[in-house]
């Protein structure tokens, strides 16, 4: 199996494994959230494990408001970094905390061991295929390169370096 991952949409959409619905997703990220705020913060993250990914809040700045913004995403550390992959649910378009990255790199991230701040960018060459092929070994993983097809782009790998300091 290629280390890379896929460039190309599907042949058919039969050969893509199923996704909810748009509104599902959306509505669960929705639920998501709302169960961090009304925990004040005590439910809704979780640290990765060897086969499960991690949940981490995302603090960016709107690329165009510059007002704060936030985002549950996913996530895995590699040594130092947080990894996570623009995806935006398997949506085509990438998701508004990527554009507000690339826009503005700086950025802080909620985890359950407390805040971090870091800065983003985006992996390239062989480290995008390694850890690649970290998020393949995840549970679900078996199902990324064929949710990748869907996409029109390749899908980025986000590295979040430790920017020094804590809150």
């Amino acid at each position: 199996m290629s280390t890379e991952s896929p460039q190309t949409p599907a042949s058919s959409p039969a050969s893509s494994p199923r996704l909810p619905p748009r509104w599902f997703i959306r509505t669960a990220w929705v639920v998501h959230r709302a169960i961090y705020n009304v925990s004040r913060g005590r439910m809704g993250l979780r640290p990765p494990s060897a086969k499960v990914w991690g949940m981490m809040r995302l603090h960016t700045v709107g690329r165009r408001s510059g007002e704060p913004r936030q985002a549950i995403v996913a996530y895995i550390e590699d040594g130092p970094n947080l990894v996570t992959m623009a995806m935006n649910g398997w949506g085509d378009p990438p998701p508004a905390w990527w554009l507000n990255l690339k826009a503005h790199p700086e950025a802080s991230v909620d985890l359950p061991e407390g805040h971090r701040r870091v800065r983003a960018r985006e992996a390239e060459g062989s480290e995008r295929a390694r850890l690649w092929n970290v998020y393949r070994t995840l549970e679900g993983g078996d199902d990324l390169d064929a949710h990748a097809a869907r996409r029109s782009r390749e899908t980025p790998i986000v590295v979040l370096e430790p920017a020094g300091g804590t809150r």
